[in-house]
């Protein structure tokens, strides 16, 4: 299996990455190939409505940046996983922006991918990570995908935080059970 790793932290040695790492070792050690995307380091305009995806001639996007190379890797997935730390109730503007850029590949997207959220907070309230999963479902239910799994590390701001925690096993096991 295909794996796209969709990373919004802009943390290289953070709590999201750490989770990201455990997921892709067993993910990895189940034979899939992980292709990951640090969303956070790349060059992605935001989308500005201006529609020319959806145009009878079909130009694509006007912005020609980092986002074509995220949708070769996404057409190519047959799982994509969403991982972001939480950021005032919900995931963070790096990874959102590239959502946003959806809307001009849906066509290339097949329909029936698998997805996952990885998702990393220093709160402990349900209330919290609430909007976020509730985004995420909303998304993959729009793009006719199959979320397999959703994993929120609670009260782990850093990855010192983990330990103690089985967040770490947790994440290795969403990707060997792919």
């Amino acid at each position: 299996m295909k794996i796209a790793i969709l990373s919004g932290s802009p943390h290289k040695n953070g709590t999201t990455t750490r989770l990201i790492e455990c997921f892709s070792d067993g993910a990895k050690a189940s034979g899939h190939s992980v292709r990951r995307f640090d969303v956070a380091f790349m060059n992605i305009h935001p989308c500005t409505a201006c529609d020319a995806c959806h145009r009878d001639e079909h130009t694509g996007c006007i912005f020609q940046d980092d986002m074509t190379k995220i949708a070769a890797g996404l057409a190519d997935a047959d799982c994509i996983v969403f991982a972001t730390p939480i950021y005032y109730f919900g995931m963070n503007g790096q990874l959102k922006t590239v959502i946003d850029r959806f809307y001009g590949i849906e066509p290339t997207i097949r329909k029936g991918q698998k997805s996952m959220l990885i998702t990393a907070m220093s709160d402990n309230s349900e209330a919290t990570i609430a909007p976020t999963n509730e985004t995420y479902k909303s998304i993959v239910k729009w793009l006719e995908w199959n979320n397999v799994g959703i994993l929120n590390a609670y009260g782990c701001e850093t990855p010192n935080d983990l330990k103690g925690t089985d967040y770490e096993a947790n994440a290795y096991e969403l990707g060997r059970g792919l």
